[in-house]
């Protein structure tokens, strides 16, 4: 899903932004990235943080043994002809270390069309190694090969700096191209798509493109049949803002046209609270039927959009 540039253009964007330093405003990876797409008005959107990911291997003394603690442990184990006592016995008076990179995620989007889905997302990791425990238990062998690399219960060491943060290049999509890759839930019509498609058609389309307030986490992996598939959840860019929003479900006519309206002033356009029963679930679906009893006994506070939009819902729920 790359997308605009050839397979050397990618490569030395990738080179130049991950040759970095990380700084927090990241205006350095906003001139890159216009350096090789003049054409795009790139903006920061986003991060997400608190995931790990295994790390390498280094002695006590902080000499590097591997970079990638899987394929050095797979390496060395069938080195011991595949028997764990014998790891074991090798390296239990060693100390070695595991460590972990810890990182967040930085998104950012370019709008080229007015439809939804007509934006660049560029995805950056900015990550830093950690120590994160004792490799080898000195007075006991791992069960097996998934218990050395990842145990329930490890040792762990107080999480020292081993590097400095980094950044690393993810993916830069046409969410326009993606969309098509996505499997589909409904006859001819994946969620996300019903959701861009009414998202065009709500007073939303009037404030703003659609990056402006959500990004979309996307997920490649493989079908039973090792098949390449793509998930995709949209992320909404107020969320920070929207988690404690007080949601009455008891509440009816005027008083629930103020939560309402009031959510929507928080994310700061107009039909937010439909948005968020589809993405998010920030809207309880018990709002929904909510509004849909104050229509149907008469009161009118939707705009015409979100109310179509409401009925069209409220005959076919669905989520992405």
């Amino acid at each position: 899903m790359d997308v605009l540039l050839d397979a050397t253009q990618l490569q030395s964007l990738k080179a130049e932004i991950e040759a970095l330093p990380p700084l927090p405003h990241h205006a350095g990876i906003l001139a890159v990235v216009q350096k090789y797409l003049p054409a795009y008005k790139f903006g920061y959107a986003l991060n997400r943080g608190g995931w790990y990911r295994l790390g390498g291997v280094i002695r006590p003394d902080g000499t590097r043994l591997a970079h990638d603690l899987e394929t050095w442990a797979e390496s060395e184990l069938k080195a011991c002809a595949g028997d764990m006592e014998a790891f074991h016995e090798r390296y239990a008076g060693d100390g070695l270390m595991a460590t972990r990179l810890s990182g967040r995620g930085h998104y950012f989007v370019a709008a080229y069309g007015d439809e939804p889905a007509q934006f660049l997302q560029l995805e950056i990791e900015e990550v830093q190694e950690v120590l994160d425990r004792q490799l080898v238990e000195p007075d006991r062998a791992p069960s097996d090969l998934s218990e050395l690399i990842d145990p329930v219960s490890p040792l762990t060491v107080p999480a020292q700096a081993v590097g400095r943060p980094a950044y690393r290049f993810r993916r830069l999509t046409d969410m326009q191209q993606a969309l098509v890759r996505l499997p589909a839930a409904f006859p001819g019509q994946p969620c996300m798509r019903r959701f861009f498609e009414e998202w065009a058609a709500g007073s939303a389309a009037k404030r703003g493109h659609f990056c402006d307030h959500w990004i979309i986490a996307l997920r490649e992996y493989q079908d039973r049949y090792r098949n390449p598939l793509l998930s995709a959840s949209p992320l909404s860019r107020h969320l920070r803002k929207l988690k404690t929003f007080p949601w009455d479900t008891d509440l009816r006519g005027v008083q629930l046209a103020e939560q309402i309206q009031a959510f929507d002033r928080a994310a700061g356009y107009t039909g937010a609270w439909y948005a968020h029963l589809v993405a998010g679930a920030s809207t309880p679906r018990s709002i929904a039927f909510a509004l849909g009893q104050d229509m149907e006994a008469g009161f009118s506070y939707l705009p015409d959009a979100e109310a179509a939009l409401l009925r069209k819902w409220l005959a076919s729920p669905y989520a992405v």
